[in-house]
């Protein structure tokens, strides 16, 4: 790609994103067997060199969210798709998608049960602000709402303040209630069970949950003493007025509240008054995504979404600027290569049957922020008809504590999920590129805990199946070392090169990719 330079700075305000309805399909496509190889040749090193020694330059400041220099990254990354001529995805042709973001900064004030005063940062946690008076609280036990068990039955928490538990119920048999067997249920997760107790509450209408964690309250403690010493907020989707208010609940905290939370395993009302008195003064935060694509000739509404985070983490205190070129500098560039890619073959009258949607999402630094709002409050394009997620976050480099060949990439939950998928890379690469495929993040005990760490993890929660490509840590992680000059472009060109051809497979085969296990 050459000559392409920054628009003007300041963003127009984005465009309404409710999902989009697809152009016909082209009509110019013929049933012949097309060479993807041509295609995937056009992502060069030069390129990808050219593309990143601009947007992980100074002059992007580090792309902080919300920053100056993240609105600089973002208008880079429209004015190369608009030269590309690839077309925006939201309505009213527009590449952003605002993700309306708001810096938390911790609540001051204190909660009352029944004249039992608890002051936050003492008794219990919270990160946001919850006020109310109510006469009740509904102890929910778990909080578990599955299809096979629910501890919502017959309860009726419109509105109301819940007291919910971590862990799983066990039947007198010894194994676990919600599979039926002597597996845990993701319920039992540390990483995944407080959104969907989270997520289960609100759709039940709850106003707050008091949460008792005995595992991981220490954790958020930590977490919450730095931010009340170092004054600094935290990151997150702005609260709509229906999100309930989370409380979490120290141990004795907890069984003052309600003495047989240890050992209650039924739901029941507790005859109890209530009043929450937190304040919190939040910080608005403008930032958006940025989404292309390329409307597929068959299966127009059929989508697979390639995707990489934009930001990066700004300047240090000292005023070392962090330039991200790997993090995700690489897999930013990387994408635009692959657009370009997947638009020449369209030119030529070879687009992809299914539509290929291009995410670019903000806030991942943050805590994966922009990709959980595209998914779960505001997908341009329906995740029912979404058929994989192939997540790029970190390709330029070599991890240095690895053995063997240079010549590999990380592979994380390509198997999670779907075994079609695992096999049909497996296969790509055997044919194409014939990369080192490591799975050694891949494994569950990883303690890196790599597949919770990336965008992907919001597709894969809502069983999308997903690959997340990537290189490993280095020296140079999250400091301003990471810089363009250390990218090892030949192995950047060939990682990409390869995500081109599973992506075309994806897009291109009869069938979507075939879902054999489901996150629960």
């Amino acid at each position: 790609m050459k000559n392409i330079c920054l628009l003007a700075l300041g963003l127009a305000a984005a465009c309404n994103t409710s999902q989009k309805t697809i152009a016909e399909p082209l009509a110019n496509q013929k049933d012949v067997a097309v060479d993807p190889n041509i295609y995937a040749q056009t992502i060069t090193e030069e390129e990808l060199k050219e593309h990143l020694y601009t947007y992980a330059s100074d002059e992007f400041e580090g792309r902080e969210t919300g920053e100056p220099g993240q609105k600089k990254a973002v208008e880079y990354l429209m004015a190369v798709y608009e030269e590309m001529e690839v077309p925006p995805a939201i309505e009213n042709d527009s590449y952003l998608q605002s993700v309306p973001l708001e810096m938390a900064k911790l609540p001051t004030g204190k909660i009352i049960v029944d004249e039992q005063i608890f002051e936050v940062g003492e008794g219990f946690l919270s990160f946001s602000a919850a006020e109310g008076s109510y006469n009740e609280i509904v102890y929910l036990a778990y909080g578990i709402d599955e299809e096979n068990y629910s501890d919502y039955q017959e309860m009726d928490i419109q509105d109301k303040v819940v007291l919910i538990k971590s862990g799983e119920p066990i039947a007198e048999d010894g194994t676990y209630k919600v599979s039926g067997t002597n597996k845990k249920s993701i319920w039992s997760n540390n990483s995944e069970s407080l959104e969907k107790r989270l997520t289960a509450a609100k759709n039940h209408g709850a106003r707050a949950i008091l949460y008792f964690d005995p595992g991981n309250y220490n954790r958020f403690k930590r977490y919450f003493n730095y931010m009340k010493s170092s004054n600094t907020g935290r990151m997150a989707i702005k609260k709509s007025e229906e999100d309930p208010s989370l409380i979490m609940l120290n141990e004795e905290t907890a069984y003052a509240i309600f003495e047989d939370i240890g050992a209650m395993g039924e739901a029941v009302v507790l005859e109890k008054s209530v009043e929450l008195g937190l304040k919190s003064a939040n910080i608005e935060i403008s930032t958006e995504n940025v989404i292309a694509y390329i409307p597929g000739f068959e299966k127009p509404d059929e989508y697979l979404v390639i995707s990489s985070h934009l930001d990066h983490i700004g300047i240090s205190s000292n005023g070392k600027i962090n330039n991200g070129a790997d993090d995700d500098g690489s897999g930013t560039v990387a994408m635009l290569e692959i657009a370009e890619a997947f638009k020449k073959a369209s030119d030529t009258g070879n687009g992809p049957k299914r539509s290929i949607v291009f995410l670019h999402v903000t806030g991942e630094e943050k805590g994966l922020l922009g990709s959980q709002y595209y998914t779960d409050f505001n997908p341009v394009f329906p995740l029912t008809q979404t058929v994989a997620n192939l997540n790029i976050d970190m390709i330029g480099r070599i991890d240095p504590n690895r053995e063997g060949s240079r010549e590999y990439v990380y592979l994380i939950g390509s198997d999670k999920l779907s075994r079609d998928l695992h096999e049909l890379s497996e296969r790509i690469n055997e044919q194409y590129t014939k990369l080192e495929l490591d799975y050694t993040y891949n494994d569950e005990n990883d303690p890196n805990r790599f597949y919770y760490r990336s965008d992907h993890y919001n597709f894969a929660k809502n069983n999308i199946p997903i690959i997340f490509y990537f290189n490993g840590t280095h020296a140079d992680y999250h400091r301003p070392g990471d810089t363009p000059d250390k990218i090892n472009y030949d192995l950047l060109a060939k990682r990409s090169q390869l995500i081109f051809h599973t992506a075309w497979e994806i897009a291109n085969r009869e069938e979507r990719v075939i879902v054999d296990e489901v996150s629960k």
